[in-house]
């Protein structure tokens, strides 16, 4: 997979706002409107965005811990496997 440099502006954007912002780019490219030059930045915006979300997600997911129940009746919590 090619990484796409993500601009300081997105870096600084919530998950939530990325999300917003790739179905705004999904919805202006869809509709066929625009000039090729628009739609090509668009869609290398909508890349960054992207890898952003998937960031946030991944760093999310390193923070779920499970909690466990041991044989001996200690609970504890492990990394939980959300594959």
């Amino acid at each position: 997979m090619v990484e796409t440099k993500v601009p300081d502006d997105i870096k600084k954007m919530s998950f939530e706002a990325a999300l917003a912002e790739i179905e705004d780019i999904v919805r202006e490219l869809e509709s066929g409107q625009g000039e090729l030059n628009e739609a090509i930045n668009a869609y290398s915006r909508g890349a960054a965005l992207k890898q952003h979300c998937e960031t946030k997600l991944k760093e999310a997911q390193a923070k779920i811990d499970k909690i466990v129940l041991g044989p001996d009746g200690e609970v504890s919590s492990e990394p939980a496997d959300l594959d």
